[in-house]
């Protein structure tokens, strides 16, 4: 390190060594400590992944993955490209000092670089949380001069690259807002400033109620003012039979006031409403208000604000369904994220099963191994070939990615549907789990694709069950799936992809 860098960054070492800031000599040797491994910002990412929604899952994964980028980084070229000494503590009051010294070399500060990754990676998702997590790293960055253990240069050259780390990550894997959706079939609908003509079915039982959360009614209409707003759900279980005549009233009146139908709630509602809409001619307003809110991610729709500015202005786009019938025709209702039959029905009543005691995105995972473990494979036809399949997989549209798990759609009119098959024959599931982990799914004999426009399923065993957009319900014998280009009409903004 040059001499001169090297007096300058002890003389300001030991400008902090004299100083007392009121309250630091106890506060900043326990945060200090607080963040060592990384053990800080990790329980924040794990609170954030079990108590927020998506983009605040999104944002602490990024965070954690930019720290453990950074971590590498310092502990194998960063300590070993500069081997300084840590700073001498005679000039340091006792009660500063940490009761544990690090052993390793000084330059560059690990504690700062994951501090710093961590913040950044998150601001790159979301600006607000990382502005709100600043004061925390900085005050962690701050700390390691404080109690002795670093110099400023060590600190500053660690939050340099911590920094590097979550813009090389974001290199690699672009946030959502670097992946905007392509422009999809702009439509005709209505503008209605402050929700004049939108009647909004709210479904309250939607979304995980462990978490305190605003009161969904009350948000929209404080968004919409001017909005109808009608609540569903809250006279209790017995009343969930009436969704669709909640619907359908619904719709009659946004057909009274020249407007639009809107609804609030998770995918399963959502897709309630599309066919509603659908069948009466009407724009969808979708509000996201469940757990996952598929679609309306897909869809650009993160927040209540992103989908009312779009009503606001009238921007709006076409988007593909698909018709579900079964084999006299009768309509089961159509989807508008994902078909499934096999081990995903199943793994989905576990996961509603075990989500009120363990959280919805706990309950996931466990339910994934769960079923992993017990699940057996159906035998059926498919578009009249026998086959044995652990699951089928049909999705709206072409979902991102070679598993079978759906990841996101580029494009919500693409015209096809992406289907997935697992076979069932001997050691499928280990020989799938292998070609994952070694990176060549595309390859697996096991895991079959298809873009088709119509899929026909038949000879389904009694028993059997299927799910639509998260919504499980008994099969029938016979299930069709037929592909509807550009046939709703949902608002967006537009400008946005």
């Amino acid at each position: 390190m040059p001499k001169i860098v090297s007096s300058w960054d002890r003389a300001a070492f030991l400008a902090v060594a004299a100083h007392h800031w009121p309250g630091g000599d106890r506060v900043l040797p326990r945060l200090s400590r607080s963040a060592n491994h990384g053990l800080l910002w990790f329980g924040l990412a794990a609170g954030a992944a079990l108590a927020g929604g998506r983009p605040a899952r999104r944002a602490a994964l990024r965070g954690a993955v930019s720290l453990a980028v950074a971590s590498a980084a310092v502990n194998t070229a960063g300590k070993r490209s500069v081997r300084r000494v840590r700073p001498v503590l005679d000039s340091v009051p006792a009660v500063r000092r940490l009761s544990r010294q690090p052993v390793t070399t000084s330059f560059p500060s690990g504690h700062s670089a994951s501090a710093v990754a961590f913040v950044t990676g998150v601001a790159l998702e979301n600006p607000l949380w990382g502005l709100a997590l600043a004061p925390l790293a900085a005050s962690v960055c701050f700390s390691r001069v404080y109690t002795g253990v670093h110099y400023p240069g060590d600190v500053l050259a660690g939050a340099l690259l911590g920094a590097g780390a979550a813009f090389a990550v974001r290199g690699i894997a672009p946030t959502r807002s670097q992946l905007a959706p392509p422009a999809r079939p702009r439509a005709d609908a209505p503008a209605l400033p402050r929700g004049e003509g939108l009647v909004v079915v709210v479904n309250t039982g939607s979304g995980q109620r462990a978490v305190a959360r605003p009161d969904p009614v009350q948000a929209v209409r404080a968004a919409l003012p001017r909005a109808e707003v009608v609540p569903y759900g809250q006279e209790g279980p017995e009343e969930e039979a009436d969704l669709g005549k909640t619907l359908e009233a619904a719709a009659l009146r946004a057909r009274e006031r020249g407007g639009a139908l809107g609804v609030s709630g998770g995918d399963g509602t959502v897709s309630a409403a599309a066919a509603v809409a659908h069948r009466h001619g009407l724009p969808l307003a979708v509000l996201p208000g469940g757990t996952y809110n598929h679609f309306a991610y897909d869809l650009g729709i993160e927040t209540l604000g992103d989908a009312c500015g779009a009503v606001e202005t009238g921007e709006a786009v076409a988007v593909d369904m698909v018709q579900v019938r079964d084999g006299d025709g009768a309509d089961l209702g159509p989807f508008l994220n994902t078909f499934s039959i096999g081990a995903y029905p199943d793994l989905v009543r576990v996961r509603e099963r075990w989500a009120p005691r363990t959280g919805a995105w706990p309950a996931g995972v466990l339910a994934a191994v769960h079923v992993l473990r017990t699940a057996r494979p159906v035998r059926l036809r498919v578009d009249g070939k026998r086959r044995r399949l652990w699951m089928l997989f049909a999705g709206n549209c072409t979902y991102r990615g070679l598993g079978l798990a759906p990841v996101r759609r580029h494009d919500l009119a693409d015209g096809v549907l992406d289907v997935r098959t697992v076979s069932g024959g001997p050691l499928a599931r280990t020989r799938l789990l292998a070609a994952a982990l070694a990176g060549d799914l595309k390859h697996s004999p096991v895991l079959r694709t298809a873009r088709v426009r119509n899929l026909r399923i038949s000879g389904i065993a009694e028993g059997t069950h299927l799910a639509r957009d998260g919504e499980v319900a008994p099969a029938p014998e016979v299930v069709t799936l037929k592909k509807e280009n550009e046939a709703l009409v949902v608002y967006r903004n537009v400008s946005d992809g």
